[in-house]
């Protein structure tokens, strides 16, 4: 099969489109013929030599993908080949083949299509599982987003309205606030232009926010602490703005709020396999009726992949951004 691999740690034009060995399926493994993934801000990161594969998975960027099933492990109940699928990796996602733990895929949503489909697992799944799962969103609760026009933005406003939450969001430019807007954001906060805590408060008669969901990390930190509401939950998922910064505990302690961060790539596959279930029985349907759908900003040949990073780092897209075999 061919592959994008990366001849040193660098820039995009670090990756190459190469012949590499097919992946060899294990006993609990589904093997799939891909026919497209998606750029995750941490294929960034991997291909700058700072975010390594946890041992023994697959060297190769790529952390979700669709495809259809070419073969399947001696041990794997459910699947068949054939079978239209898309699926949450460790790795591996940039190649024509991945093979994958059964308890890692998902069936086709009704009404998406097979390649935009493999914009859906790593975006759902982490949504789902620290929105949801960990942070306990209830309804008529808000919910502030930052980067609202990103892949996860673009799956936490839908899934935030889905659930009958009020949902608010940061962004940089008037156009991807729009975009914010149709997909159902109702507090729109340009953080060029305006004080994201100031906002949001008067949005919400000085309440502030219920859950926030960051991606920026130590640059946010204290104003995330400042606009969360009476028992807020603020959940950290990215490190774009850096990885230490002073948390003023007596201000966390008064608003009775907690400070929740993960990671989803380095978690056992029996602990992917309980998020993959839940998005499975909570948001597949929600997809297959149309509530939720895969926001795709464009289609990249994987050949091309150094041309999708660039997009990335721009910050030209909103939704994502896909790569196709």
């Amino acid at each position: 099969m061919r592959a994008v691999v990366l001849s040193h740690p660098g820039g995009p034009e670090a990756m190459r489109w190469e012949e590499v060995p097919d992946p060899v399926v294990g006993p609990d493994e589904v093997l799939v013929d891909v026919a497209a993934s998606a750029v995750n801000r941490a294929d960034l990161l991997q291909r700058q030599g700072h975010y390594d594969p946890p041992p023994g998975t697959s060297p190769y960027l790529g952390l979700e993908c669709s495809g259809r099933v070419a073969a399947v492990g001696e041990d794997v109940e459910g699947w068949a080949v054939g079978d239209e699928v898309c699926a949450l990796l460790t790795g591996g996602g940039y190649a024509q083949k991945v093979a994958v733990p059964a308890g890692q895929v998902l069936p086709l949503p009704t009404g998406v299509d097979l390649v935009d489909a493999a914009g859906l697992p790593e975006v759902a799944c982490t949504v789902w599982s620290n929105v949801f799962m960990l942070a306990g969103l209830r309804p008529g609760e808000t919910l502030l987003v930052h980067g609202g026009a990103s892949g996860i933005g673009t799956m936490a406003i839908q899934l935030g309205r889905a659930m009958q939450a009020r949902v608010a969001v940061t962004a940089g430019s008037a156009a991807k606030l729009a975009r914010c807007r149709e997909l159902g954001a109702e507090i729109l906060v340009n953080y060029r232009e305006e004080d994201f805590v100031e906002a949001v408060r008067q949005a919400t008669d000085g309440r502030g926010a219920d859950v926030v969901l960051d991606l920026i990390g130590a640059k946010y930190l204290a104003r995330n602490i400042e606009v969360l509401a009476t028992s807020g939950r603020l959940v950290v998922i990215g490190m774009q703005g850096g990885t230490r910064a002073e948390l003023d505990l007596g201000l966390l302690m008064r608003k009775r709020g907690a400070v929740l961060a993960t990671t989803l790539r380095a978690r056992p596959p029996e602990e992917k396999a309980a998020v993959v279930a839940s998005v499975r029985e909570h948001v597949w349907p929600l997809v297959g009726s149309g509530t939720v759908r895969p926001v795709i900003d464009r289609r990249v040949p994987m050949a091309q992949a150094a041309e999708a990073h660039r997009v990335i780092e721009a910050g030209e897209a909103v939704g994502k951004v896909l790569l196709t075999t």
